[in-house]
């Protein structure tokens, strides 16, 4: 990926997020806050049978933060909860720098987030959304969740 991180994959999903919007089938939410910039949001997931079967978030943010958010989703929505933390770890990773090429593969579009590693005060706003979502599985395997 080219050194810019406002690459072409982080435009389209900041400018048409598909996911950007009330889930009215939601079975469960989780609130996230980048406390340093004041970017938060809501991720709601519809989860059966340990399947996230569909997803959405609101709230406001920056175009990393939603960007990263919307890619996610894209991401782990027909995922199983245990495919779902995997990926998130490997995005983690690959904030941190500590990826390798098939890692990086598995994160398909997410991926084109990988430069922001490069740029510490935006590394919470990529994270954003992945953390919402950990805390979110966290809580449901408690039996936050039905």
């Amino acid at each position: 990926m080219a050194d810019n991180f406002y690459n072409e994959v982080l435009i389209d999903h900041n400018l048409h997020p598909m996911h950007l919007h009330e889930l009215s089938c939601a079975t469960c939410s989780n609130d996230g806050l980048n406390p340093t910039c004041g970017d938060s949001l809501t991720l709601h997931l519809n989860i059966e049978n340990g399947v996230i079967k569909d997803g959405s978030f609101t709230g406001v943010g920056c175009a990393i933060s939603q960007a990263s958010t919307d890619i996610m989703l894209d991401l782990v929505i027909g995922k199983t909860l245990d495919e779902a933390r995997h990926l998130s770890g490997l995005f983690t990773k690959m904030i941190g720098g500590e990826i390798s090429e098939d890692e990086l593969d598995e994160l398909e579009e997410a991926g084109a987030l990988q430069n922001i590693s490069k740029m510490p005060a935006r590394v919470k706003c990529a994270t954003l959304g992945w953390k919402t979502l950990c805390g979110l599985l966290d809580n449901y395997g408690q039996g936050g969740a039905p």
